[in-house]
């Protein structure tokens, strides 16, 4: 709930204010999918028409990045893993795109004809080239979108991060990332189950007398999407 349930205070709540996110959709699409490095693995072309299919369906309530959950479990086929995430997603009749490949599309091994078939009365796809880079395809579509979009991927977006020129604004990049970045919950799991994005913020935050400190208990890399279960809550007396 983000209630402390040592003195009762609410934690920050972790959405943007309307102005807030306005800013950061335009720096967004500005600084990281205009900037330089934009068409590096993808054409004007190819990114053009990206941009009429997402216009012309808005808006999405989940975005996924197809091929990236598609190797969320090593030793099942990609199809199945996707399969799995469109189902679980889809379940309130939330409106999908999948971001994908067009190797896709060729039957195979990993990719059977008839579970993409399936897969597409379920969902908006939209297949890029093979070689093309797909994170900003994805920011894109869930900023386009509006506020309540949220999307899936396994990747830490640094690099996009990176690209934001102020500090104020990769602060509210990765406060919007942690309220809208739907991760898989059980990590041993064959299905897909989600872990749901943060009503609250999960940053070191105080009302003057009181402080509520995220913390973990053995030292690991923090992915940006991962944040600390435990708070520490320290009172002024």
């Amino acid at each position: 709930s983000g209630q402390c349930p040592v003195c009762n205070h609410q934690l920050e709540d972790s959405d943007l204010t309307e102005e807030e996110y306005n800013n950061l959709r335009e720096r967004i699409i500005r600084d990281v999918i205009h900037g330089t490095d934009t068409f590096r693995k993808t054409s004007p072309q190819e990114f053009e028409a990206f941009q009429t299919f997402v216009e012309n369906r808005l808006p999405f309530d989940i975005v996924i990045d197809g091929l990236n959950v598609s190797h969320i479990k090593a030793r099942r086929m990609q199809c199945e893993n996707l399969f799995d995430a469109v189902n679980c997603l889809a379940k309130e009749n939330a409106r999908l795109l999948v971001l994908g490949r067009k190797h896709m599309l060729i039957n195979s091994s990993n990719w059977k004809r008839e579970v993409m078939k399936e897969m597409q009365n379920k969902a908006d796809f939209f297949f890029a080239e093979n070689i093309s880079e797909d994170d900003a395809f994805l920011l894109y579509a869930t900023l386009r979108s509006g506020k309540h979009c949220k999307f899936v991927t396994r990747d830490f977006l640094r690099d996009h991060k990176a690209c934001l020129s102020d500090s104020l604004t990769r602060h509210l990049f990765r406060k919007w990332q942690r309220g809208h970045q739907i991760v898989k919950k059980k990590k041993f799991s064959s299905l897909f189950i989600q872990q749901p994005a943060f009503s609250y913020d999960c940053v070191v935050q105080t009302t003057g007398d009181t402080w509520h400190i995220p913390y973990k208990d053995s030292f690991e890399e923090k992915y940006s999407y991962q944040v600390p279960r435990k708070w520490l809550c320290i009172q002024q007396q």
